[in-house]
């Protein structure tokens, strides 16, 4: 997985490099397919924000978030990607081939 993590009117402190990089470990734990992320930090005004782009096999998921302390607002980033990155998941793993190759969906 490639991380890619950008400041934008914001310098990138260890700190902050380490957190990212610990609480991005929790979507490739539930989905091994990630292929890319790029996250965009950013200060306006009184708010930090947080953007991310994660190219998964077969879609790409962005979502962005905000709020007064920057690593809340990574905290809830990560959630929010993480309900996605899920989603996408079941998703895949809800349809089945048969033998002539077409899909079916799983009844349930």
């Amino acid at each position: 997985m490639n991380l890619n993590i950008t400041g934008h009117h914001l310098e990138i402190t260890p700190a902050i490099r380490e957190y990212t990089t610990g609480k991005f470990g929790k979507i490739k734990r539930h989905f091994d397919h990630v292929i890319d992320v790029q996250i965009i930090l950013s200060v306006e005004k009184l708010k930090q924000k947080a953007e991310a782009t994660v190219h998964i096999s077969g879609k790409d998921v962005f979502v962005e978030c905000d709020d007064d302390n920057l690593y809340a607002a990574i905290d809830i980033l990560v959630d929010k990607l993480d309900r996605q990155v899920i989603k996408h998941k079941e998703k895949l793993s809800g349809r089945r081939h048969d033998e002539s190759g077409k899909h079916t969906a799983v009844a349930e």
